[in-house]
């Protein structure tokens, strides 16, 4: 990291904001017409943000009763998030907040996905409810365990289930609802897949990642990290998948073959403390990264420079995020510190 400046707090103290929350931050997004940034707490409870009003204060809305335990954008803007109180619930830019389903007492909705064709989904224990638009339920998919993770793929027709013994593909619309399995021995923790929809990628209980090339179902194995993977994410177009889990951040190639046979490429490292958080630009092949002290900052993946954005000292970063246009950045820490950084010129 030799390449950064000695102020490391230089882009939040100049160009955002940052509140003390009070509660871990368990993830961080922007609407999908960033007009909105939502941070979801470990309290319950969502801060929204104005992205083109730096100056004002963070609402909270009080979303569930208990803990957030994921946040996603929702279909148009505003946002989903599933709770420990068993409820899937809506809450919009402006803070009204609606509970869409009741999914179980004492059963937490660990994970949910939306797609801005209109589908959302939402995990309880070994079952996923597919929703349209309207709020009816299209599906409800039953897995061999516990779901790890729902992703959607890029034009809304497939989502993807991880699970113990690998992942499920099923089809949103068919009639017969029979999943493609993609099989590896393990606990399956987090699944997504590439932007071309070729390829499926899953984190592990152990600290690697898998993955299957789908036109042949070719497996792919991506070991020698230092802790377990919470974080990964593919640049826009595909090239490169972003991850934590290492003491800097690890990318691996998505073109001329790899990452079958090709090793990874590494960016700010060397001071042997974790990345804990990774996001890529969604256009550009840059990725933001959060580290176990704090730190936050942004790397170029062909040059390898790197510009901080926010200094450490402030607990490990627990969520990260860019608006849609790739001009702000959205970040918070276990320790309940959150930031909001406009990187656009001026």
């Amino acid at each position: 990291m030799s390449e950064t400046v000695s102020d490391a707090d230089f882009l939040l103290s100049e160009r955002g904001q940052g509140h003390e929350l009070g509660a871990w931050v368990v993830g961080c997004a922007f609407s999908r017409d960033g007009k909105a940034a939502a941070f979801a707490l470990g309290d319950g409870t969502l801060r929204l943000a104005d992205p083109a009003a730096m100056a004002t204060e963070w609402p909270s809305v009080a979303a569930h009763d208990g803990a957030c335990l994921s946040l996603v954008p929702d279909i148009a803007s505003g946002f989903l998030t599933g709770g420990d109180d068993g409820a899937l619930v809506r809450t919009a830019n402006d803070g009204g907040s609606e509970t869409l389903a009741r999914l179980g007492g004492m059963k937490w909705v660990d994970h949910v996905a939306s797609h801005p064709d209109g589908l959302r989904a939402a995990s309880v224990g070994r079952q996923v409810h597919v929703y349209a638009r309207d709020g009816r339920t299209l599906k409800t998919l039953t897995h061999p365990s516990s779901v790890g993770g729902i992703a959607f793929d890029g034009k809304g027709k497939r989502v993807a289930v991880a699970h113990y013994g690998g992942a499920s593909l099923w089809f949103v619309n068919s009639k017969e609802d029979k999943p493609r399995v993609l099989p590896w021995k393990g606990s399956h923790q987090g699944v997504w897949f590439s932007p071309d929809g070729t390829h499926v990628v899953t984190t592990m209980q152990e600290n690697a990642l898998h993955g299957w090339r789908l036109s042949d179902a070719q497996d792919m194995r991506m070991s020698g990290y230092q802790a377990k993977i919470k974080s990964v994410s593919f640049t826009g177009k595909g090239r490169w998948l972003a991850t934590a889990g290492a003491d800097c951040i690890v990318l691996w190639p998505f073109f001329a073959g790899g990452p079958m046979g090709k090793p990874p490429m590494e960016l700010a490292g060397g001071d042997g403390v974790l990345c804990t958080r990774v996001a890529c630009h969604p256009q550009h092949e840059v990725v933001a990264a959060g580290f176990e002290d704090g730190l936050v900052l942004m790397a170029e993946i062909g040059s390898g420079k790197v510009v901080p954005v926010a200094a450490p000292g402030r607990g490990a970063v627990s969520a990260l995020s860019w608006n849609p246009s790739g001009t702000q950045i959205a970040f918070g820490t276990e320790s309940g510190f959150a930031g909001l950084v406009d990187l656009s010129k001026r």
